[in-house]
């Protein structure tokens, strides 16, 4: 059976965008996911970024993020191309900044969408262009004493 684009549900919701922060504060997934919850939706693509104890074969011993103020505004203009592009019912990308420790949550991004192969495409588009697009920096402190600044864009 064809698809069609007959249905609403077929087409982006007309304010599909729920939730858009950078904080310092933990992250949390149900949140996330709770926040792009839509009867229109066939499929919900999460992703979530941790904090890892390596990083190019070093040892990470701390690592924090920091964000230019422009930080929440990017976030918002790369969420809208994701929802120009895609059929999205729901969006929502919380990054976190300040001081983390590994296993913590770094990056909620979730993306709902009619069919799954859309909410995974959409899903994979707004976390790489948040990480390259958006003014995010990490700093990393390997246990060696060295350290190095990560630039998202």
């Amino acid at each position: 059976m064809a698809r069609t684009q007959d249905h609403p549900g077929e087409q982006a919701a007309s304010d599909p965008i729920r939730l858009l922060a950078i904080r310092e504060s933990e992250l949390s997934v149900d949140e996330v996911f709770r926040s792009v919850g839509d009867g229109a939706a066939g499929g919900i693509a999460l992703f979530v970024g941790t904090v890892r104890n390596h990083d190019a074969g070093q040892d990470v011993g701390a690592l924090g993020y920091s964000c230019h103020p422009s930080a929440e505004d990017e976030l918002r203009r790369v969420a809208e191309k994701v929802v120009a592009e895609f059929p999205v019912r729901g969006l929502a990308a919380v990054h976190r900044v300040g001081e983390l420790k590994v296993g913590d949550l770094a990056v909620v991004v979730a993306v709902a969408c009619p069919h799954r192969a859309e909410a995974f495409a959409a899903c994979r588009k707004l976390i790489d262009d948040l990480k390259h697009e958006v003014p995010i920096w990490k700093h990393q402190r390997f246990s060696d004493g060295t350290e190095e600044w990560v630039g998202a864009c």
